[in-house]
């Protein structure tokens, strides 16, 4: 039981470990995940206010997740105050298997982001991982007495306050710098055109259709081959996935760029042959900690003949911001805000294009590095 104990626990505690710093390398992409769960329960009636609530704050609570699932893995790896810790893991463990088991049953999420998108698993995949260490748990918590701290306490305490203060500068630097390790498809060297495209070994799902008619106040289904007489009068059509197909969506997907009075300018916008600039913006939150840079790169962008694109989801507040309280008279295009968070995982990101290839990109703490 002994051998049992501290190999559950060493595998578990790396495993908390690894799915935490995967995940701290992009936190802003779990407070994404989260509000996708969020979205999901607020269109219950009775969670609706709190899933507002909950929504706006996802951010902290994605950092909040990550130190403590890193945390609770080294501390248990170390023995450090090992029952508070062991019945930690389970409630962790009991409230990750809900949310990886609601994502299986209910259909409504693909993904749990348990090892972010550099390591994509479906929400089964998860739900059956979680199972596994929910075992793996309940024979550490049942075999508590079996642990024996690595260190002294003091050496134990001061190991777990350097990993806390690691996890948490980790998680500052990838919400100000990007994340170091880039796993969306805009990264440096991507083509943004050829990733919008159908992958060439696509396998299409398979997919019938069920027609509903109505005829003397009762309607009924029929399948594409068994149509009714046209005393019959047609309701609906509900297609049905019969076998789900492979590889069938383009890496980058609901990427549309369009002009403030909602023309596509998608791709007369990466068909640019010279290189310029596209400054991707969420929202105008936090504008002074970026604006003087800002100013600077639209200096040094004018000296090397680079146009500068603002892309924004809220684009009639940022060309009323950029154009007429700050008169940069740039051109501001808009974006659908899910696709511009998968584009821009700091707000405001900066890219250098060469037609669709993203040569360089920047988060907004180093904007001044672009201007040189």
């Amino acid at each position: 039981m002994r051998t049992l104990v501290n190999v559950a626990r060493v595998f578990v505690g790396l495993l908390f470990i690894f799915s935490g710093l995967v995940k701290a390398n992009d936190p802003l992409g779990l407070s994404y995940k989260m509000q996708e769960f969020f979205e999901v329960w607020s269109q219950y009636p009775s969670l609706k206010g709190l899933m507002s609530w909950l929504n706006d704050f996802a951010l902290p609570f994605s950092i909040i997740t990550i130190t403590l699932e890193i945390i609770v893995g080294v501390a248990i790896i170390l023995g450090w105050n090992k029952r508070f810790f062991s019945l930690l893991l389970l409630v962790l463990i009991v409230f990750f298997t809900f949310l990886t088991g609601y994502a299986v049953f209910s259909g409504k999420i693909a993904t749990c982001g348990c090892f972010g998108d550099c390591i994509p698993l479906t929400a089964m995949q998860s739900f059956m991982k979680d199972l596994l260490l929910f075992v793996l748990i309940l024979i550490i918590c049942a075999g508590v007495k079996y642990i024996q701290p690595v260190f002294t306490p003091g050496i134990n305490s001061l190991i777990i306050l350097i990993s806390t203060v690691i996890v948490i500068f980790f998680q500052w630097y990838a919400l100000r710098h990007l994340p170091v390790k880039d796993c969306l498809p805009y990264k440096v060297g991507n083509n943004i055109l050829e990733l919008r495209k159908m992958p060439s070994n696509a396998v299409p799902d398979k997919v019938d259709f069920k027609f509903t008619y109505e005829k003397n106040g009762q309607k009924k289904q029929f399948s594409k081959n068994e149509l009714p007489d046209s005393t019959w009068t047609f309701v609906s059509r509900e297609d049905v996935v019969i076998e789900k197909g492979k590889n069938n969506e383009p890496p980058i997907k609901d990427f549309f760029i369009s002009t403030l009075s909602g023309t596509d300018t998608t791709e007369s916008l990466l068909n640019q042959a010279n290189e310029y600039y596209i400054f991707f913006i969420k929202d105008l939150q936090g504008t002074g900690r970026w604006l003087t840079n800002f100013t600077s790169l639209y200096t040094f962008a004018k000296q090397k003949n680079r146009p500068i694109v603002v892309v924004a989801s809220q684009a009639g507040d940022a060309d009323q911001y950029f154009n007429h309280t700050n008169n940069f008279s740039l051109p501001v295009l808009s974006c659908d805000a899910t696709a511009l968070k998968t584009a821009a995982r700091t707000n405001p990101t900066l890219y250098l294009m060469k037609g669709p290839v993203i040569e360089k990109k920047w988060g907004w703490a180093d904007l001044q590095k672009a201007a040189k």
